[in-house]
């Protein structure tokens, strides 16, 4: 089911998310069924259970429509729940980031260029995997929504006074979206 998405300033993105429990599958599998379904209407690359309101460490990142412009994109979907990060390059890269939860805004956010994931799947399996490139960036921007951090949060402070007045406006609801938002 769709569900609005939380805008900057909502309480639930500055919580860290506690861990989702494995024996809750149906609920997990519904959680993540609205995560789908909500990423779909909202045209995004990566959405956080917190943007829905939901605070557990539950995330999907699907780049498959960004694949014109990074080809090793083209099959990349992923469901990460309770994601735990075993190795992070010290080699960083700049991306400009932008987030459903923030409407409006890019900045460019210094991350590492590589890191190494243990997660479960979808389908409630462990997995660990290396992510490297664009992926690597979609799924760390998603992962710092489940520790209460938004990509504004790691931009250089000239860069975040030059958005200011933007943020505000965000958290008091004056945006347009094409998918339904709440602030609480």
């Amino acid at each position: 089911m769709i569900q609005p998405i939380y805008l900057y300033g909502s309480e639930v993105l500055r919580r860290k998310a506690p861990e989702a429990d494995l024996s809750k599958k149906e609920e997990l599998s519904n959680l993540i069924g609205d995560l789908k379904d909500t990423l779909s209407k909202a045209d995004g690359c990566g959405l956080a259970a917190p943007q829905i309101g939901v605070s557990l460490r539950v995330v999907i990142v699907d780049g498959r429509g960004l694949s014109d412009n990074f080809p090793e994109l083209h099959d990349f979907f992923r469901v990460i729940i309770n994601p735990v990060v075993l190795e992070e390059s010290t080699q960083k890269c700049e991306y400009s980031e932008g987030c459903l939860s923030v409407p409006g805004i890019y900045a460019d956010v210094l991350r590492p260029s590589r890191i190494k994931l243990s997660y479960y799947n979808e389908n409630f399996e462990q997995v660990t995997e290396e992510f490297c490139g664009f992926g690597c960036r979609m799924v760390q921007h998603e992962l710092s929504h489940l520790d209460g951090v938004l990509f504004t949060d790691l931009v250089s402070p000239i860069r975040k006074k030059m958005i200011g007045k933007k943020l505000l406006n965000v958290s008091k609801g004056k945006v347009s979206t094409a998918y339904n938002v709440k602030i609480k």
